[in-house]
């Protein structure tokens, strides 16, 4: 299972207008192209995307429903990747002052995903997640909306200035 958390520099109502724009949801998930409505008025329950999934030289055709959506404090998601199987994706919205704390936790609920799902596979995810909510983060409060991956995950100083984390082990 892969659970990783983000501290993003706005309010709860903020970070869940983000999360309930369909259009910008390629924006912030790792590999996904050219995601449209499928039905539904997301992230409203049974609302579903279409999108792409790029990886490498395959191209996995995704839809994502929504199975729990409590605005501004939890969105559940199932990723269905065809042959690959099907995910369980959540996010709770936690207020932390005047900020929120984002916990995202993703996990195999059925098909080849699940049957192969081992610890390198979530080591591969926390990577995965890092960027994304990295990129959330930035989408949220206003920054560039690079990858996640080569800058490292920041805190800030009493003044507002980026503070470097230490790798998590």
């Amino acid at each position: 299972m892969a659970v990783r958390h983000r501290l993003i520099r706005k309010s709860p109502d903020e970070v869940w207008a983000v999360l309930s724009d369909a259009a910008r949801y390629a924006d912030w998930v790792v590999g996904t192209s050219r995601a449209e409505p499928d039905e539904g008025n997301w992230p409203e329950l049974g609302a579903a995307l279409r999108y792409e999934i790029r990886l490498g030289p395959l191209t996995l055709h995704n839809r994502t429903v929504v199975r729990r959506s409590e605005p501004t404090a939890i969105l559940e998601l199932e990723v269905d990747s065809g042959a690959l199987g099907t995910a369980r994706i959540a996010m709770e919205l936690r207020p932390w002052g005047e900020d929120t704390l984002l916990i995202f936790d993703e996990h195999p609920l059925r098909g080849v995903g699940g049957l192969l799902h081992n610890g390198l596979l979530d080591m591969a995810q926390q990577v995965r997640h890092r960027a994304m909510l990295g990129r959330l983060a930035r989408l949220c409060e206003g920054g560039d909306e690079g990858d996640g991956v080569s800058g490292e995950d920041t805190d800030r100083t009493p003044s507002g200035r980026p503070r470097p984390r230490l790798a998590r082990t």
